[in-house]
């Protein structure tokens, strides 16, 4: 199906493997179809229960490939294929290693997560004249108290998996080599209901999140709108490409003060 995603079936358990280590796992089009293709079948085989994603190498993900970009949105699935798609199973995140950007928006897409001790979280979108634009703009602050959150999109500074885990956005910390098993077990661990019931819950689940949802994406799309041909937006990505600090204007004098 693809180089950079592998996809295996456990038993009732789909386990899908981010395998872009090189890249730091960063999205690109064709991981996008792959998820898509992925989670499309976790929806429509009733054999399948539960998908657990993990990631091969150091890092979990860091966010949108971008020098390529990550594809154009699914139907079913739409920003890297499972971003907005109304899944009526769970979906475990196994966190090994840093989830920054997409790669965090992506962990704050699943219903459960497994994080490595030495995993961390990060939102730097601003650094790079964008907004965080895969949910992670009201899904962190959901997830996290909000002023925690808006100190990681305004300073992109990193949480640290312990202090995720104290503050209830993972739901078990583990050793790295640990974190695939213990996402298994807790993926099995969800099989114990009624698949009736699970789809139910989760559709009711889906129904109390819809309204905030619509006004975040709203408020995403908004933004992302205005930064689309922004000055900052083109300075963020030729810093990236240069793999430079970029340069603000009017205020690079202040930056340069706070960061030395």
């Amino acid at each position: 199906m693809s180089d950079f995603v592998r996809i295996e079936t456990r038993g009732p358990v789909l386990l899908v493997t981010l395998d872009r280590p090189e890249k730091r796992n960063a999205m690109n089009a064709e991981m996008t179809l792959a998820l898509d293709v992925a989670f499309d079948r976790l929806d429509d085989d009733p054999a399948l229960r539960v998908a657990v994603l993990a990631a091969e190498g150091p890092f979990f993900c860091a966010g949108t490939d971008l020098r390529t970009g990550a594809g154009p949105h699914t139907e079913r699935g739409g920003m890297y294929g499972v971003i907005r798609r109304r899944r009526r199973k769970p979906l475990v995140a196994a966190v090994g290693g840093p989830a920054l950007g997409g790669g965090f928006e992506l962990v704050l897409a699943a219903d459960l997560v497994v994080a490595a001790r030495d995993a961390w979280f990060a939102l730097p979108e601003t650094t790079r004249g964008r907004v965080p634009a895969a949910g992670g703009l009201f899904r962190a602050p959901d997830r996290l108290p909000r002023n925690v959150a808006v100190e990681l999109m305004l300073t992109a500074g990193r949480l640290e998996a312990e202090r995720a885990y104290q503050l209830g956005l993972a739901n078990r910390l583990t050793e790295t080599k640990d974190v695939l098993a213990v996402a298994l077990d807790l993926a099995l661990a969800t099989c114990v209901g009624a698949p009736e019931a699970v789809a139910e819950l989760f559709t009711g689940l889906h129904a109390v999140a819809a309204a905030g949802d619509e006004a975040g994406w709203a408020a995403t799309r908004t933004a992302m709108t205005t930064l689309l041909s922004s000055d900052d937006r083109t300075e963020g990505n030729a810093a990236f490409v240069q793999r430079r600090a970029p340069r603000w204007v009017p205020d690079d004098d202040v930056r340069r003060t706070v960061l030395g």
